[in-house]
Parts: structure tokens; sequence; C-alpha cells
């Protein structure tokens, strides 16, 4: 039996909002078929514990989904929720478009968007390119996560014209010293490191894990597909999961840095997983000039995110 529960407030461009069909995936990939297993409702599924099913499960889906069959991660790397990278980039298409879905949507290489610290995955550049045909700019903190999404983006020669990766030479940057002095985007884009530390990922690491042991006692989730939060593994390193001031000063030191270069991007976008700071970042942008703010509501799963955009009322081009 297949598990293909439908994602109830998916973006309906989702290629996932109709969960997995895991018969085809098993078949059309081996890799994967070793870690698919009928849960407790005798639907098809994963260990979601178990970093080695998911990574297959990634594997898998960027194949079948959008044909990028070399897809791999290095020991130890941060393993994206491909449906909801998937999401992100739907929800950042229609902003592009003025919140119109649909045809109105903007596609092609003409699209220039900078990814603020691509991670090793280079998850965003691969399935944008794919998706929209967008051209990005990723840029990485860490060279030897830069050094393997460069690797990806060679092995994928019907995107590899449309990626560039840069080595960002600051941890405590996010566009200075990395964009050239005339470069224009229409968006930036980033998924910032959540904790301030290392000690506190670790922690919320532990409570991912038991969350997870609980579901798999159970049988997992009614019907498949994600297991609770979307749980994005476990693996991760500094610059991945954690940050000087965390999230929050991430993206205060964003908002400054694009304040610095206000026509640098026609919108700056960031997602922002703690709701309870967007108030202070609110502040941050009405002291730094923003003309337009908005927050996109994300929902996948039983996870809740947003995507803080703003503008200073720029043109790209």
């Amino acid at each position: 039996m297949s598990a293909r529960p439908h994602k109830p407030g998916m973006h309906p461009r989702n290629r996932f909002r109709d969960g997995y069909d895991f018969d085809a995936l098993r078949a059309g990939y081996p890799t994967l078929a070793p870690f698919v297993v009928p849960n407790a409702y005798g639907d098809l599924s994963i260990d979601y514990a178990d970093a080695r099913a998911v990574k297959a499960l990634n594997q898998a889906l960027l194949a079948h989904a959008y044909g990028l069959t070399a897809w791999d991660l290095p020991p130890g790397g941060l393993c994206p929720p491909i449906p909801g990278r998937s999401e992100h980039l739907h929800h950042l298409a229609d902003l592009l478009a003025d919140g119109t879905s649909g045809a109105g949507v903007p596609r092609g290489r003409a699209v220039a968007v900078l990814d603020v610290g691509t991670g090793a995955s280079c998850i965003y550049p691969l399935i944008g390119a794919r998706e929209y045909g967008w051209r990005f700019v990723g840029t990485e903190a860490d060279p030897a996560s830069a050094r393997w999404a460069e690797g990806l983006v060679a092995a994928h020669p019907q995107v590899a014209d449309r990626i560039e990766v840069r080595v960002q030479s600051s941890r405590l940057r996010c566009f200075e010293g990395v964009v050239k002095p005339d470069e224009r985007f229409d968006l930036s884009l980033c998924n910032p490191p959540f904790f301030a530390s290392a000690q506190e990922a670790a922690r919320g690491n532990r409570r991912k894990r038991r969350n997870l042991g609980g579901e798999r006692k159970a049988g997992g989730r009614k019907g498949g597909g994600h297991p609770v939060g979307d749980v994005r593994n476990f693996g991760g390193k500094a610059g991945e999961l954690w940050c000087a001031g965390g999230e929050l000063g991430f993206v205060q030191r964003m908002i400054s840095e694009s304040a610095a270069r206000p026509q640098l991007c026609r919108w700056f976008t960031t997602l922002v997983a703690r709701g309870a700071t967007l108030p202070r970042l609110r502040r941050a942008l009405d002291d730094a000039g923003a003309s337009e703010v908005r927050v996109l509501e994300l929902s996948h799963g039983a996870k809740q995110s947003r995507i803080l955009a703003w503008s200073f009322g720029g043109i790209c081009r």
C-alpha cells in the first residue's frame, strides 16, 4: 500500500502536497527500498530517526521530482526536508509575482536569486533552477561545504550554468564581501541558523529524538509521509545549526546589511522559525527604513514557520 496523504495547507504547486508514493519510489530507486516498511496503520513509510533512511528518501525525491540524480551529502551534513524547501520556494515565487499564484509567476534565468548560506546540500538553488529556471548565487562561509555544493552543481549539467557558489569569508556577514558592487538580485533568501550555541542545538536534537522515538513506537504518523515537525535529521554543524546570537542575531545583522545596500535586492527575505522574534525584527526593519514588510505564513504538517520579507522600494533592474 502506498502512503499518499493529502498535505493540508501546502502550496498548490508543491509536487509533494499529496504525499509520497512509496511503491513507486522504492521500485524506481533501489537504495531507498531497504528502508521502506509498513507502519502500524499498514501504510508504507520509513524510520525518520534513521539518518540513512532520510538521506535515501531525499535522493529518491530529488531524482523522481526534479531529475537531480547525483545529490548527496558529506558525513554529518545537514539533511534538508525536500517538501519544505520546495514550499519555501513556491511562496517566494508568489512574492515575486506580487502575491498572484499561477501564470504570473516569473520563470527563467532572467530572475536572479541570492541564497545566503546555501550549505553543502545547495538545495534551494538546485530545486529553484529546476522548478522555475531561476539563476542563483549561493554563498557559504564553510569552504568545505562550498566545495561540496560546487561538486553537486557540476554533477547536474541541466542546472550548472544557472548556479554559482561563492565562499563568504566571515560567518558574521550576509552580503558584505561576497556580492559584487554592481550586482542586483530580484530576491535574496536564507534559512538562518536557529540556535545560539552547539549546546542549545544538542538539546534541540535530543528533543527531536525523543519525539521521533515516541512516533516510532506508535507506528508512525497515520498515512505515512512526514513525521511530526518534519525533523531535518540530526546532521549539521556550526553555521548550519548555530551561530552567534542565534536566529535573532543573524537576521538582525542581515537587516542592518540590507539597509546599507538597499538596492541590492528587490526583496530581502529569510525564514523565521520563532514567531516570538517577529516584533523585534519588525522594529529593526522600521529603524532600517524598510518601505514594505510582509510575513508569509508557512504550514508544513505540524510545523509552523514563516518568511519575513522586506523591501526598500528599489527596482532590481
